[in-house]
């Protein structure tokens, strides 16, 4: 088999030139590591309507389109599900996508996140006949969905649009294959079983599983001194027999060149490393505090637009590494352009969007509780 087919570049989590304004990509940096992806033989690209604000599709234009012959290369773009209004969304949306690009076609066209919400968005506005349409017409040469809720909706929508689909994109790492809150294992099973391609989003869990606690970094360092924790849970999701492609997104040269690395030099994970994994994601799961995987689609459904994903993410960085300056770092967030944590009105729109089906308002209340109860930004 070869491995090294299986390694997509994610276009979520770009480079950035500042670090609060997610349009401002970092479009030298990154054309040298598409250059670098390219040369070693790797050529897929996936990025959706909303990433960046809109910015990675343009920024991939300058870094692909421009300066690759178009048949070099392969683009996965999707749908923005949750911004149809009418069945004339569809085509508005696919050509300002084939705009912001500089193509004519897409290799791969997913929906974009269905969900229970999104299910019946796309449903109304015949999203699924639309995306078939595509793929006759040659505007897409293979279509699917992501898929980020658990196996009971994936097995309805199998059941009713199976047949329609080459591929279906799931959350899945080593954290989630056995969490009842995500079932990856089972929802990899029902691709499986349909005759699906699985591609691979959030190998990382959005760096949850490369940013543990020191205690669990030791745990890496004494199994295999000469692996990064990333290389290995990639390896978890290559080497899967049915899983065709697995996303890393990269905003680092030096998380890129350990990538390829990996791909390159590809080895099966071991039995001996997937019992070590086992043990981890069970330690892992015990040490997070909040399992966010900081996609952001919960801000897309929050009234008050609170930076949810940060203050998670500076809450589990203050749990794990309780010895940071991150107190400050929390209450800077709290400037004139950051929504507080405490604003939350506890209307709860945003968990049937999130995709790990945390209890947001409740434990945007440990947030707040955990930095007023250990830090005060005027003693």
């Amino acid at each position: 088999m070869n491995y090294k087919s299986k390694f997509g570049f994610g276009c979520m989590r770009l480079p950035q030139t500042d670090e609060n304004n997610p349009t401002s990509i970092d479009q030298e940096l990154f054309n040298e590591m598409v250059d670098i992806y390219m040369e070693k033989g790797f050529n897929y690209f996936d990025t959706s309507y909303a990433y960046h604000g809109g910015a990675s599709e343009t920024a991939m234009r300058k870094a692909i389109v421009e300066r690759y012959p178009r048949e070099s290369y392969q683009i996965c773009d999707k749908m923005p599900t949750w911004a149809l209004t009418s069945e004339k969304d569809n085509e508005k949306f696919v050509n300002e996508m084939l705009e912001r690009l500089g193509i004519d076609y897409f290799d791969v066209f997913f929906i974009h996140n269905i969900n229970t919400p999104w299910l019946k968005l796309a449903e109304e506005h015949n999203t699924f006949e639309y995306i078939k349409k595509m793929k006759e017409d040659g505007i897409a040469k293979k279509i699917g969905f992501s898929f980020h809720e658990k196996s009971a909706l994936l097995k309805e929508v199998l059941d009713k649009y199976a047949d329609l689909f080459d591929i279906v994109q799931l959350e899945l790492n080593y954290l989630d294959w056995e969490d009842p809150s995500i079932e990856s294992h089972k929802c990899y099973d029902l691709c499986v079983e349909h005759g699906l391609d699985v591609y691979v989003m959030e190998p990382l869990k959005g760096g949850v599983i490369v940013n543990p606690s020191e205690e669990i970094k030791k745990d890496f360092e004494e199994f295999n001194p000469d692996k990064s924790i990333a290389s290995l849970a990639i390896r978890f999701c290559a080497s899967l027999e049915h899983v065709k492609m697995v996303l890393c997104g990269m905003s680092k040269m030096e998380d890129m060149l350990d990538n390829c690395d990996t791909f390159e030099n590809f080895e099966v994970l071991s039995d001996a490393e997937s019992e070590f994994l086992e043990k981890m994601a069970q330690k892992l799961a015990d040490s997070v505090a909040v399992p966010c995987s900081e996609c952001g689609y919960c801000i897309k459904a929050c009234p008050e637009m609170i930076p949810i994903p940060e203050y998670f993410h500076l809450y589990n960085t203050s749990k794990n590494q309780p010895e940071s300056n991150i107190y400050r770092l929390y209450y800077d967030k709290l400037g004139d352009e950051k929504v507080p944590a405490d604003e939350c009105t506890y209307c709860s729109t945003c968990i049937e969007h999130c995709t790990q089906k945390i209890d947001i308002p409740e434990e945007l209340e440990k947030v707040c509780e955990h930095f007023e109860n250990g830090f005060s930004p005027y003693g």
